[in-house]
């Protein structure tokens, strides 16, 4: 039975994470907006065109390096091990964190020049050959980007120093100062080297990165080393083992994905503007959830606090729903003018707001999949365990091929079936992460089918006000239009969370309350 002082204690970690993730949600607000000027920006200059393209296909090669190398450990290995060994020796955490950072910059430098080097067998790899102007494109752009992957790596790796410390406000805008990169390089040097002015702009980003982030480590300890006979170490190498049979599955799948885009005219550029509204409240919500939780969930997992384990997975899994639900909702009743306010100028123009927002429409029912899907993952690795969420990453693959390759076949959809294919992996993803965690951590009790109808009610309550807002006003801008069924809708949603007595919109309010009162 719990004590009343076990029930404060768990409540003052929840209050903690909560205050976490609405900081992190603060920076991702902030990156979500610059991406919201980077992406109209290259969309201005660009439109839907083969440069667009070109730019796409050639971001999958450093991105899945960074991936492959950073990202996924940072999760899955690094955080988890690195808070547990923050909470002891200082000494000890710092000769693992400098071994680790050495070894990761060695592997991730030694990628980048391989990359370079065989940029056009790669190129071949992503673009058809019966495309060479596209193929020539992608592969000086390969070049040109790879250097800001040893920035970016740098960068992930110093976010997981300072988020296993608890640090969490410099790296919650780290995106934010990439994407203002992405935005300066294009604006200042677009008229000199066109589309190849998005590298500098990544290389600036990656720069950002990392100065941004270094002042959070003064006072460390890090000296290059190359001893690694640390026990914490050999888990880290453990637990990424897994993460790298689950990337290889995702660079399977995205080689697929491209390949098969790449054979449609624009879409990849369709695709990639209508990913980028979808990705707003994904990094929004999810990603700052799940960062907020995974330090908190890693403790009380090696603490064996099995009851304030569940109990903080299911509210953070309340929280993203609370937030996500009217986010899909409201983008799928606005997506025309959204897509329109936010995309049609320069060389987008009128024509290419229908398919982009015929895009967005079919990648929304994954969102929710996705946005829960990033918490669920992390409650495993937070609990050592690797291998199973990347194991599923093979199973979604197969969710994605059964889905898009019959529509591609049987239909006249074209590149939709792709995103439809997308929606179909990410929803089975989801599920079945889901189904085997609540076998390992059980979920009964924690009225999660309550939050997410009653979520979805007030969430259909909301996009149907916007909705009818909007309609009324068809004869403004596209901007004003947003700017009248927006608040309303907010309006709506807020009303319809405290009729229905949404418990996360509850906590929510308790955890801003808390940190807002005054302390005496």
């Amino acid at each position: 039975m719990q004590t009343t002082e076990d029930s404060s204690a768990a409540g003052s970690v929840m209050r903690s994470v909560a205050f976490a993730a609405l900081l992190i949600s603060l920076g991702n607000i902030v990156s979500r907006v610059l991406g919201f000027v980077r992406e109209p920006a290259i969309a201005f200059y660009f439109g839907r065109g083969v440069e667009a393209e070109a730019f796409r296909l050639a971001w999958t090669v450093p991105n899945t390096i960074y991936d492959m190398l950073i990202s996924g450990a940072v999760a899955a290995a690094l955080v988890p091990v690195f808070s547990e060994l923050a909470e002891g020796e200082r000494d000890e955490f710092w000769q693992v964190v400098s071994g680790v950072i050495t070894v990761a910059l060695a592997a991730l430098t030694a990628l980048t020049a391989l990359a370079v080097w065989q940029a056009p067998l790669l190129v071949a790899l992503l673009a058809p050959a019966g495309r060479p102007e596209l193929r020539e494109l992608v592969t000086g752009l390969v070049r040109l980007l790879m250097p800001a992957v040893l920035l970016m790596g740098t960068s992930g790796l110093v976010t997981s120093i300072l988020h296993a410390q608890r640090r969490f406000l410099l790296p919650a805008f780290t995106m934010a100062s990439f994407n203002a990169g992405m935005i300066a390089g294009l604006v200042l040097f677009h008229d000199r080297f066109g589309v190849h002015s998005l590298a500098a702009g990544a290389f600036l980003g990656g720069l950002a990165q990392v100065l941004l982030q270094m002042p959070g480590l003064r006072g460390s300890r890090l000296r290059p080393s190359l001893r690694l006979g640390h026990p914490a170490v050999r888990r880290i190498l453990w637990l990424y083992g897994p993460v790298a049979i689950g990337i290889g599955f995702s660079i399977v799948g995205t080689l697929i994905d491209r390949r098969l885009a790449a054979g449609f005219s624009a879409a990849l550029a369709t695709m990639g503007y209508a990913t980028t509204l979808v990705q707003f409240p994904l990094g929004l919500v999810a990603s700052a959830v799940a960062l907020a939780v995974l330090p908190t969930l890693s403790r009380q997992n090696a603490a064996a606090a099995e009851g304030d384990f569940r109990a903080t997975l299911a509210m953070g899994l309340k929280v993203v729903l609370l937030l996500i639900l009217p986010a899909t909702a409201g983008l799928a009743a606005l997506a025309f003018p959204v897509v329109s306010a936010i995309f049609a100028r320069g060389a987008f123009d009128a024509s290419d707001v229908g398919p982009t927002a015929l895009a967005l429409l079919l990648y929304l029912p994954g969102l929710p999949a996705a946005a829960l899907d990033q918490v669920l993952i992390f409650a495993f690795y937070a609990r050592k365990n690797t291998l199973t969420p990347n194991l599923i990453q093979g199973a979604a693959i197969l969710c994605y091929l059964a889905a898009a390759l019959p529509l591609i076949w049987l239909t006249e959809l074209g590149f939709l079936a792709l995103v439809i294919g997308n929606s179909a992996q990410w929803i089975g993803h989801a599920l079945i992460t889901y189904w085997l965690l609540s076998r390992a951590v059980s979920l009964r009790g924690q009225r999660l089918g309550e939050a997410f109808w009653k979520g979805m009610l007030a969430a259909v309550l909301s996009a149907a006000a916007a909705w009818s807002v909007a309609a009324l006003a068809g004869e403004l801008p596209d901007l004003v239009r947003l700017l009248l069924a927006g608040p309303v809708g907010v309006a709506v949603y807020l009303g319809a969370c405290v009729a229905l007595r949404l418990e996360a919109f509850g906590f929510f309010l308790n955890a801003l309350r808390s940190r807002l009162r005054p302390k005496g």
